[in-house]
């Protein structure tokens, strides 16, 4: 039996079936192979340096200053990466629960538009940017 995946479309109306781009199986190995891709990079990002590749800083200004920014935005980009792998690991709970879709802040119907530009996404744009909060 094929799962298919039911998303809202501009008006809130539920989409049928037929409708719907990705089945449940497409739409779970596509966030798993998103999470696999992401992991690798950050596994890349975070590895220890090689040996002898210490960062080490001189006595002059500058010394050591383009590693040490290299390795503040490498930290960045780490930080950003693995929030991008928890926004996935949600996604597909949601998914194995029959919530995909639905938003963690108003319990609302996520739009289609905004599922297809964010799979990852838990929540709507207005739950999203703080705007439904009271």
């Amino acid at each position: 039996m094929r799962r298919s995946v039911t998303f809202c479309t501009p008006r809130c109306g539920p989409r049928s079936p037929e409708d719907v781009d990705l089945s449940f199986e497409e739409l779970n190995s596509s966030l798993r192979q998103r999470r696999h891709d992401l992991s690798a990079e950050l596994a890349r990002l975070t590895a220890p340096p090689e040996s002898g590749a210490n960062v080490s800083f001189g006595k002059r200004v500058g010394d050591g200053t383009t590693e040490a920014v290299e390795r503040i935005s490498t930290t960045a980009t780490a930080r950003s990466i693995f929030r991008s792998i928890a926004d996935i690991d949600r996604a597909l709970s949601k998914l194995e629960q029959g919530t995909y879709g639905i938003c963690d802040g108003c319990g609302q119907r996520i739009p289609l538009e905004r599922m297809e530009a964010i799979p990852s996404t838990a929540m709507c744009v207005l739950c999203s940017s703080g705007a439904a909060r009271p």
